[in-house]
């Protein structure tokens, strides 16, 4: 007999702990996985005594639903996917849906949800960002895909969404086709800006400054106090503070290696195609790349030399410009993210509303940070805002900064420490407010070896013309 509201496929961490945040919230839920034993395990532990039933198979779950069925798949992204969906349409019918909310590609999103629609199931594919803790808690949630599936998920994923400081629910419909996923694979995109940003901060205390991390744990604690406060900042707080068993920092014993999972490169790599310069998000995927040869630059340091880094003069005027440099360069990554959203959004029709998006990430994702209300407030204000540096607060923010941001990128590169990002965030904004580039001698360039043609100022945009150049 059918009695569950939502059925889940994929019992890994982020999909058992989806599932209780649902129970917690009052609904019901049906789980199904591959490996059976790990139904049995869930159902004997976690979900002991819960509203929750276990099932054996695909058909079995979907048995078990109250219609229109709701299916949720929490697998690997690429053709696990696909097959999931062959195995769970022989049971479904008109007008069911099956939610992915996994990190998808947002083509394969688009291209799924065509597929299901030509046979009447509503698709959607949404981004949930927040982790394992947010999962259980409260994520930020991005669904994208069938409209008509909005009004049957919405009570569940706005229930179990994390909550604003103003209790709206950090959950909004995004657009249509792989429009969730994609604005998830941003987010994830500006996480690996943020990130990089903040190691390099700690990298110019550490080999410049010559801090410790206990001492570098009193300046992020402080900075998570201002302008600064967000989710990354307060856990690397944490992290600095953590000891080894011997009484030393452990963050001083971990490898430094970078994995990443792609969706930082599927970013760059879609800014590219779109013809975005999104310069700092790629920094940050190549600065994980570097990272990861470790073995070449272990030889490579005992070959090649840099300066011998000097200490500032005033360390705490220095700490300050860092906190300037660092805030300055987020908004430019934030910039660069909302960019290619809006790009993005008016090649693929899907009329994203980027105030939304900035609402749903205030709260449950690992980007959250105060300054989103600032974002949103920016779109609200000017729905076609052009860049998220153009709006009058976030001028003011940058110009105030400047200062500290150029001292802390000139220092580091005097001093030969690698600040890939904020080098890149810097160079970015000279760039865009540049009213005139050097690539009239690039245009020239072209045309010399390759007769590519160029325009000329004294002449209407549109005009093509080419010379004998030798």
């Amino acid at each position: 007999m059918a009695h569950a509201d939502i059925g889940l496929i994929g019992l890994a961490v982020m999909g058992e702990n989806l599932v209780l945040n649902m129970e917690s919230r009052g609904f019901s839920v049906a789980v199904y996985n591959r490996t059976l034993d790990k139904v049995d395990r869930f159902l004997c532990g976690r979900a002991k005594g819960k509203k929750i039933s276990g099932c054996r198979s695909i058909e079995a779950l979907c048995r078990q639903l109250t219609k229109p069925r709701k299916v949720m798949l929490m697998v690997k992204a690429g053709k696990p996917v696909d097959d999931f969906i062959e195995q769970i349409l022989p049971f479904l019918e008109a007008g069911d849906i099956v939610i992915d909310g996994g990190n998808s590609h947002f083509l394969d999103t688009s291209r799924r949800a065509s597929y299901l629609a030509a046979k009447e199931i509503l698709f959607v594919g949404t981004g949930v960002s927040g982790g394992e803790e947010g999962a259980l808690k409260g994520p930020a949630i991005m669904p994208g895909g069938a409209f008509a599936a909005w009004e049957r998920v919405r009570p569940v994923f706005q229930a179990i969404a994390a909550k604003a400081d103003d209790g709206v629910p950090c959950c909004q419909w995004i657009g249509d086709g792989g429009a969730g996923h994609f604005v998830k694979m941003v987010h994830n995109g500006i996480e690996y800006g943020d990130m990089q940003l903040i190691c390099e901060a700690y990298h110019i205390m550490r080999e410049l400054l010559k801090m410790k991390a206990d001492e570098m744990h009193d300046v992020f604690a402080e900075w998570n106090e201002g302008n600064l406060e967000s989710y990354l900042i307060e856990i690397t707080r944490d992290i600095l503070a953590k000891k080894d068993e011997d009484g030393t920092p452990l963050v001083d014993k971990l490898l430094d290696t970078a994995g990443q999972k792609g969706t930082g490169q599927w970013t760059a790599i879609t800014a590219l195609e779109r013809g975005v310069p999104l310069t700092l998000i790629a920094e940050a995927v190549f600065a994980r790349n570097l990272s990861a040869m470790k073995a070449a630059r272990i030889e490579a340091s005992k070959i090649l030399k840099g300066p011998k880094p000097v200490l500032p003069k005033n360390k705490k005027t220095f700490i300050r410009s860092l906190a300037q440099s660092l805030y300055a360069a987020k908004i430019i990554s934030y910039a660069q993210g909302f960019a290619l959203m809006k790009t993005a959004s008016e090649y693929y029709k899907w009329n994203l509303a980027y105030g939304n998006v900035a609402m749903i990430w205030r709260g449950g994702c690992i980007i959250r940070s105060k300054f989103l209300n600032n974002i949103q407030q920016a779109y609200e204000k000017d729905p076609g805002l052009a860049n998220l540096i153009l709006d009058p607060y976030f001028r003011e923010q940058i110009e105030a900064a400047q200062k500290g941001w150029r001292a802390v990128v000139s220092q580091a590169l005097i001093n030969g420490v690698p600040v890939p990002a904020m080098t890149s965030a810097l160079t970015y904004y000279d760039g865009f407010r540049s009213e005139r580039l050097p690539a009239n001698l690039l245009q020239a360039q072209r045309d010399y070896f390759g007769a590519h043609t160029y325009e000329r100022i004294d002449r209407p945009r549109g005009e093509f013309f080419h010379s004998v150049w030798k």
